[in-house]
């Protein structure tokens, strides 16, 4: 078996709080997965092991994953993480045992995971447990949800601005932000901020490659349009390549032009995030209001 990362939309009724789901396979040999912020906490379901919590992270994690394992995934918008027993400032780069958070409920899930005939089964028994719970109780701040709109790159606005907006102390956002987002505002926009400009970067990657050839040939790193990665750096609101190239190392501990080398709508690793970044880009279209 080959390594292989396919992620796919969420079920429509859990779109408004999932970003995107994935299946995962490692081959004969273990996996360095290195996860990077995206302002969301994830669920990882090994198929017959113990399902985990990603928490929200400020800079990359380094997961090592056994040989000749499947999971299925689970990625959140940020402040919408399911119902956890406590404010997901606690859970900052950290990677816990679901069990630890969900009790007795994680290991029923876990077996009834375990048991489904083919992964995909698998990742609509979490999908179902996920529509359950959401439909039980909310979970969603919704003054969060609305700071996390505002905070989007298409459209910059300060901090303060956002909290006038929202008629709240900046003070009073912080603290929602850190308990339901688990990083504060500023922190949420950097990460927005730069996942912006991977899905502007993968994006326009293949929409050139299908323009010169007809065909999806995968992504080279001077296919940005005529500014390359600066051009890019500006569309997703740094004020220049250097600035891009900061942050990057900051929060993935690789350049930009490293973190791009994968491929069409692919990561460093080579996985495939389209799924993922087409309802992120789908954003950039509507401008948020601030009156």
């Amino acid at each position: 078996m080959t390594q292989s990362y396919v992620e796919r939309a969420p079920r429509a009724e859990l779109a408004g709080v999932v970003r995107t789901v994935w299946i995962q396979r490692t081959g004969a040999e273990p996996y360095v997965q290195r996860h990077v912020p995206t302002g969301g906490v994830e669920l990882h379901f090994p198929i017959g092991g113990r399902p985990r919590l990603l928490g929200p992270l400020t800079g990359a994690n380094i997961e090592v994953i056994p040989a000749d394992t499947t999971l299925v995934g689970v990625r959140f918008h940020p402040g919408a993480a399911p119902a956890l027993p406590t404010v997901l400032d606690e859970l900052v780069d950290q990677r816990v045992s679901l069990s630890d958070v969900w009790g007795s409920a994680a290991e029923r899930l876990a077996e009834a995971v375990a048991v489904a005939p083919t992964p995909e089964a698998a990742l609509g028994v979490v999908q179902e447990h996920l529509l359950w719970t959401f439909r039980e109780a909310r979970h969603v701040d919704r003054l969060v949800a609305e700071a996390v709109r505002l905070l989007l790159p298409w459209h910059p606005v300060g901090v303060g601005s956002v909290a006038a907006h929202l008629a709240i102390s900046s003070s009073q956002l912080r603290r929602r932000c850190l308990h339901a987002v688990g990083l504060g505002p500023k922190t949420l926009q950097r990460t927005l901020r730069f996942q912006g400009f991977l899905a502007l970067a993968q994006a326009r990657a293949g929409a050139s490659d299908r323009a010169a050839t007809g065909v999806s040939t995968g992504v080279g790193v001077d296919r940005y349009g005529g500014n390359g990665l600066a051009g890019l750096a500006i569309a997703a609101g740094y004020a220049d390549h250097a600035h891009l190239s900061r942050e990057c190392l900051s929060l993935t501990g690789l350049s930009p032009r490293s973190v791009l080398v994968g491929g069409e709508d692919q990561c460093a690793c080579g996985h495939d995030h389209a799924a993922s970044y087409r309802p992120f880009l789908a954003t950039r279209a509507v401008a948020p209001s601030r009156q």
